[in-house]
């Protein structure tokens, strides 16, 4: 998307996150309010943020009424409906707004008491997801490629899902079998997830389709969450070739490790105020995506868990440790993880935020290129998903707090400690990717290949990671 110059000369900004390294960061709480909503479109969206961070601090400090205001005031313009920028700025207020009201427990309850989520409007918003996005399917693609690639000729495969939600990932792989010189292994699938009705669909549509391809299978149900997963119930038999597919699901575990992480830890952190972040601006970084990236400046001592992951922190996370452990003793041929490439997993709020708002920026801002002829759609999967996301980052905290995305850099030591060694994704692998991006003609998107990992990326910025494992003996 490329900007416009506005009539005085200056550049105009067509993109959500073009707005972040233009603005200015002034204070701005507190205007009166008529003529918020005579601004141009441009001005607004600089307006916008600005108050989105100032009235973030006020809530990060406790500062109810300034919040209060601050909120008041960005009503007027955001919109759930209308440009990226207000749109980001409609479920960023909202999760602001939920964390105030959590200082009255009582309150906060009796609103959220009648709250009612269903299999099917899950079911709705991962379709959604896998529909109107491409990672989901480009993830879908590089694993079972890989898998294609480190099962040959293994004549009993055994793939453990650790969210079974998406027959179409598994269908694909079965005409992928099927399709195999030598013919398809004898074929299990053991689904994970803690509604029965989910996995009975699942089970359902892949036997339907191996019982087409003549393809000799069987699917496992173990109705349980993530967290209370006991091994023993997957059912692993000698001579099986074991595959575990993890898409967008082990940060959930790190949630209960918070509060050890909590104790052993110093809170060095503070929010950020605006006269800090104008110096750090105009001293040694150029844009605001440059000082976030850099996660310094004068004053501003980053939170613990903000800095690369050392063996100590990873230590000190003894669900996680225990878990990968568990599938370690497995013994897999191979594990491919995909994971949020952002670090949303930080003890400071305002952290959280700035790293929510760029991710999630990126996310608003390339919706319109694949759902441009269903905004209904569009809405749909930004409030179910990406809204609820933001307010879990921003709102809650202990094991509250699923969403705590990180960046491979701190999935590769914690793996590695596991006893699980890397795979590089082939050549072959990274190529059908790219090929089936190509296909949908989708104007923004890239695939990055690194050393042997795989970035999805909108423009310049990794969204999504993917990473091949296997067993390694100690």
């Amino acid at each position: 998307m490329a900007g416009m110059v506005l009539e005085d000369g200056s550049p105009s900004v067509s993109s959500p996150l073009q707005f972040f390294s233009l603005m200015s960061l002034s204070p701005g709480i507190g205007s009166p309010y008529p003529w918020l909503r005579e601004m141009k479109s441009e001005e607004r969206g600089l307006y916008l943020i600005q108050a989105l961070i100032t009235t973030a601090n006020h809530v990060a400090a406790g500062s109810i009424e300034n919040a209060n205001l601050g909120l008041e005031q960005i009503a007027h313009l955001s919109s759930p409906d209308g440009d990226a920028i207000q749109r980001i700025a409609a479920y960023f207020t909202e999760a602001l707004a939920d964390r105030m009201l959590k200082r009255w427990p009582g309150l906060h309850k009796a609103l959220n008491s009648t709250k009612i989520s269903s299999v099917s409007e899950e079911r709705l918003v991962q379709k959604l997801f896998f529909e109107l996005c491409p990672f989901l399917k480009l993830s879908y693609v590089i694993t079972n490629q890989a898998i294609i690639e480190a099962m040959e000729g293994e004549k009993v495969v055994h793939i453990i899902d650790l969210n079974s939600v998406e027959p179409a990932q598994w269908i694909n792989l079965l005409q992928l079998f099927s399709a195999r010189p030598e013919g398809p292994p004898h074929l299990r699938i053991t689904g994970i997830h803690e509604q029965k009705e989910v996995l009975d669909e699942m089970a359902h549509r892949l036997n339907e389709e191996a019982g087409n391809l003549d393809i000799p299978f069987q699917f496992n149900s173990v109705v349980t969450k993530l967290e209370n997963l006991d091994t023993e119930s997957l059912r692993v038999k000698t001579g099986e070739a074991v595959a575990v597919s993890s898409v967008l699901q082990l940060h959930h575990l790190l949630a209960f490790d918070d509060e050890m992480l909590r104790r052993n830890s110093p809170m060095g952190s503070r929010s950020f105020s605006s006269i800090q972040m104008q110096a750090a601006l105009q001293s040694n970084t150029h844009t605001l995506g440059d000082f976030l990236e850099k996660d310094m400046m004068s004053g501003y001592t980053p939170s613990p868990d903000s800095t690369s992951s050392s063996p100590l922190s990873l230590a000190s996370a003894p669900k996680m440790v225990t878990f990968l452990n568990s599938l370690w003793c497995l013994s897999p041929k191979l594990m491919v993880v995909t994971e949020q490439e952002s670090n949303h997993n930080q003890f400071s709020l305002m952290d959280r935020i700035y790293e929510a708002l760029y991710f999630y920026g990126s996310l608003f801002d390339c919706l319109p290129s694949t759902a441009s002829r269903v905004p209904i759609e569009r809405q749909k999967l930004e409030k179910m998903l990406f809204g609820e996301e933001i307010k879990n980052i921003v709102s809650c905290e202990g094991t509250e707090r699923k969403e705590r995305h990180e960046k491979l850099e701190k999935w590769i030591p914690r793996l590695e400690m596991a006893g699980f060694g890397r795979v590089a994704l082939s050549y072959n692998t990274m190529m059908q990717a790219r090929t089936l991006l190509q296909s949908y003609g989708y104007e923004g998107f890239k695939i990055k290949e690194e050393n042997g990992l795989c970035f999805m990326c909108w423009k310049s910025r990794p969204l999504y990671s993917v990473s091949a494992w296997r067993f390694r003996r100690y």
